[in-house]
């Protein structure tokens, strides 16, 4: 179920009628589960299995973990949460990309080897809610969290269903603790909430699909013989959309938790101001940049083990995180291209001392976001031969290729991504809800013109680009 469907909002209308009915909070935790089911099997009833036998081995091991002294069975425990969360991530998400290169291996070593290719169907948001649930595991393994209380608690972190598919990711302790007691949401948490819920469909609608998707899909489609023009147009219209589509998201699901009573963590903070690729990963999809940063990058040794290790440790950090959003070789470059940069950064840094004013810093963020474009073309093109050309393009600066966008989808794609990268740079130190306190009017009237492009956009409900993560 999308969020920016019809569908979507007569679901959540019910939701909200029977999570604010006088029910015992038992009831209405117990309906939430059951409408989170709901809200992931329609897509594919089947799949909810995945999701029911994480949660119970997870369960079962939280528990284990915590009744255990002896460290091998902990040990044993934690291998059994992580095999099996991570089995069923390799098998559905990179099944096919293992046995592909595992055929391309075996026949250049001069074997005929030509297997079926696998039907595999990708459960949408498998890699958010298997790191989610991987978090509370490890968390009570390295013994700084106590395991849920209430199964039912557990069963609702696992699936709480406005940040089920698509994150943020968010910590046991962070959520867990918030189903001991009941909520309600104020009158203004509901209406905060219902704001945020219209502003990231308004991003994800009007901006990602509407004003954006056509021109990024029409060059990544036609990635040969391009005009410099067209291939910057469709590079700074898929950098515009992937940010609209995925804060709009993360917008949407923290509106709607705000609804409920429910406070879900920031994922965006204006991440096309940022200054350097620290800052960007400070920023960016910041559920999972801390995650990676916490379970992966500081337990292989972080920055204690001297300044080789740690750029070491950075670009296999990196890597891994590219290859989280996507079998396939162009998003191991995407990862390669932002450790390479995370580690010339800090090579940098400890050889120049640079005084960061607004001047500077504002051209420090327009080269970072120039990079930060570059690293999009291998995570959008379809392969390497499509990315170079289009890189190509894009460097040659030539008039001579061809044109395959209006040039009315030109100006409308560098008038929105300059927008919203001066909205960004202005709102880099403030969040949305202080900027919203002062400019309260603003705000309403802000709503209201949302309100009328979202109905004019007639949206067919596209998908989401980060459910297939």
């Amino acid at each position: 179920m999308l969020f920016n469907s019809i569908g979507f909002i007569v679901f959540f209308i019910a939701v909200l009628a029977l999570y604010y009915s006088p029910i015992t909070w038992k009831g209405k935790k117990s309906m939430l589960l059951g409408a989170s089911y709901i809200f992931y099997g329609l897509w594919n009833p089947p799949l909810i299995l995945l999701l029911w036998i994480s949660t119970l081995v997870d369960w079962k091991t939280g528990q284990m973990l915590y009744k255990e002294d002896s460290a091998s069975k902990r040990k044993f425990w934690l291998l059994l949460s992580m095999s099996v969360n991570l089995g069923f991530l390799a098998f559905f998400k990179y099944g096919g990309f293992l046995l592909d290169n595992f055929t391309l291996i075996v026949n250049s070593l001069g074997a005929d080897f030509h297997p079926a290719k696998p039907d595999i169907l990708l459960p949408m948001g498998i890699s958010f809610y298997t790191f989610q649930t991987m978090s509370y595991t490890i968390d009570i393994y390295y013994r700084k969290i106590k395991p849920a209380q209430r199964f039912l608690d557990f069963a609702l972190y696992v699936t709480f269903f406005p940040q089920l598919v698509a994150g943020p990711i968010v910590r046991a302790k962070g959520l867990l603790e918030q189903f001991i007691e009941p909520k309600k949401a104020t009158r203004d948490q509901f209406i905060w909430g219902a704001f945020l819920l219209t502003f990231g469909l308004f991003q994800k609608v009007v901006l990602a699909d509407t004003l954006l998707a056509p021109t990024a899909d029409s060059v990544f489609k036609t990635p040969l013989g391009l005009a410099s023009i067209d291939a910057w147009s469709g590079v700074l219209a898929f950098s515009g959309q992937i940010f609209f589509d995925f804060a709009g998201y993360s917008t949407s699901a923290i509106g709607i938790a705000m609804m409920l009573g429910f406070i879900l963590p920031h994922n965006f903070l204006y991440p096309y101001a940022a200054i350097g690729f620290s800052d960007l990963w400070r920023r960016w999809h910041i559920s999972l940049s801390t995650w990676l940063r916490d379970y992966l990058y500081i337990p292989m040794g972080g920055n204690r083990k001297g300044l080789v290790r740690t750029y070491v440790f950075l670009m296999i950090t990196m890597l891994l995180g590219g290859l989280w959003h996507g079998a396939a070789w162009t998003f191991v470059a995407w990862g390669a291209l932002h450790g390479f940069f995370l580690v010339v950064e800090r090579l940098l840094k400890h050889k120049i001392n640079l005084k960061i004013n607004s001047l500077t810093g504002l051209v420090l963020a327009l080269f970072t976001f120039v990079c930060v474009n570059i690293t999009w073309v291998f995570f959008r093109a379809n392969d390497f031969s499509a990315a170079m050309a289009i890189l190509s393009a894009m460097f040659s600066f030539s008039t001579d290729g061809q044109m395959v966008i209006q040039y009315l989808d030109i100006y409308i794609t560098f008038i929105v991504i300059s927008l919203m990268f001066i909205s960004h740079w202005v709102m880099r130190n403030q969040t949305l809800e202080a900027h919203a306190a002062k400019k309260q009017p603003l705000i309403g009237l802000a709503w209201g013109v949302m309100l009328v492009l979202l109905i004019v956009a007639q949206s067919d409900g596209e998908q989401f680009i980060y459910f297939q993560f």
